[in-house]
């Protein structure tokens, strides 16, 4: 098992990679609603469709929870596998397409819960075979999925320009389909309190690594306080990313002045740096821990947004939508190790799952926040200092956490 755990990690990154495809969405918004006004006679644009990226987005966490369940039933392996070939069905579904109804069914509902179902068990059970190393493979196996949102959109407009759009979505969908179908046949359920060869673990962690005893059900974990000010953790380290990453092109264009071809590299280089962000942390809380890690990271996002809101030209833009990326993303890449740590790895996918809320309420709050600052106030600069509160009350609730927890 040693050595099989790489064969898992590798088979997990790639499948959620693939996954990842749901944030290709902006690539076939535009081609489609032209699609579907020539099908329909009624005239749609991109922003007609963006409740189809909406509902995708915002549904993956009763999935996850949901698949934390089935996963004790039948194993990661078939909830993997689920997940992935639901997933292509969705895109093929979209390509079938022929009016909006069905888009929303495809890539907002199969497509969307799919997702939270393959990515919740991929992240859990991968952290739960590396005990030694579970930030750095918590920071690579979330990594793996934001890597998509570079890979996947110039492979979804190569595809839509030689085949169209709707091909373009049965042909990914197929090719998802038989990734995760093979690859998920790779990945075993990592056996109860395994302990990598020739690692001995530190004494803090010998009680929880060698009994489960310590682990923690769901229903325990929620009628901790501790659980509370995790999650809002979470919440407040996601919200301010999602409020930046929700509209970048946007702000990028609106405050350092940059034409809508820079703005657009700005997106791709946020997402380069959030993919970065998850590996570093990780690596970095194996080191010092998750809490030092996390405080560590909300004192980067109060500079993050210090910086953003003075910001009079490009180059002190661009360092702070990157520190933005890094920050945003080492939330994501700590919070499955975080979570083992505090409540045992034993339960990990179904209470990773529900700490997914935080993120999810994140997903929905920050691009409608960031959209109404921007309205009243005529400005996104304004926007950035509400975020850094919400980065100063996560810092203290870090504080808070460590005090509960006595370190």
């Amino acid at each position: 098992m040693t050595k099989r755990r790489w064969l898992v990690l590798f088979s997990s990154c790639l499948i959620n990679l693939c996954i990842g495809a749901l944030y290709a969405w902006s690539v076939f918004a535009g081609p489609m609603a032209v699609h579907l006004s020539e099908l329909t006679g009624a005239p749609l644009t991109a922003a007609d469709l963006a409740i189809v990226f909406s509902v995708g987005n915002s549904s993956g966490f009763i999935t996850m929870i949901g698949g934390g369940f089935l996963n004790e039933k039948i194993g990661p392996r078939w909830v993997v596998f689920l997940g992935s070939v639901l997933f292509g069905l969705g895109f093929v579904i979209c390509g079938l397409a022929d009016r909006v109804g069905l888009l929303i069914l495809g890539y907002g509902i199969v497509s969307g819960l799919a997702m939270g179902l393959a990515y919740g068990q991929t992240i859990s059970n991968s952290v739960k075979f590396f005990p030694d190393k579970s930030g750095l493979i918590g920071g690579i196996a979330t990594a793996s999925y934001g890597i998509s949102s570079v890979i996947f959109p110039p492979i979804a407009n190569r595809l839509i320009g030689m085949a169209g759009v709707s091909n373009a979505f049965i042909w990914m969908g197929c090719v998802i389909i038989a990734v995760g179908g093979i690859f998920s046949q790779f990945i075993v359920r990592c056996p109860a309190d395994f302990i990598p060869a020739g690692w001995t673990p530190p004494k803090r962690e010998q009680k929880r690594t060698t009994a489960a005893a310590n682990d923690k059900n769901w229903k325990e974990m929620i009628a901790s306080p501790a659980f509370y000010v995790m999650l809002l953790m979470l919440f407040f380290g996601a919200v301010l990313g999602m409020m930046a990453i929700s509209q970048a092109s946007g702000i990028a264009q609106n405050m350092a002045g940059m034409s809508a071809k820079k703005a657009a590299l700005v997106v791709s280089v946020l997402a380069l740096f959030n993919t970065f962000g998850r590996i570093l942390a990780g690596m970095i809380s194996d080191h010092i821990g998750c809490p030092n890690t996390l405080s560590g990271v909300f004192v980067t996002a109060i500079a993050a947004m210090a910086i953003l809101y003075l910001s009079t030209g490009t180059v002190m833009f661009c360092i702070g939508i990157c520190l933005v990326g890094v920050c945003f993303g080492a939330f994501m890449g700590v919070y499955p190790s975080f979570t083992a740590s505090r409540f045992g790895r034993t339960n990990a996918g179904i209470n990773y799952g529900i700490m997914f809320i935080g993120f999810n309420a994140a997903g929905l709050v920050g691009p409608i926040l960031m959209s109404r600052i921007y309205q009243a106030a005529g400005s996104y600069r304004f926007a950035f200092a509400v975020a850094m509160g919400f980065a100063v009350c996560g810092l203290e609730l870090s504080f808070v956490d460590r005090k509960m927890w006595k370190q």
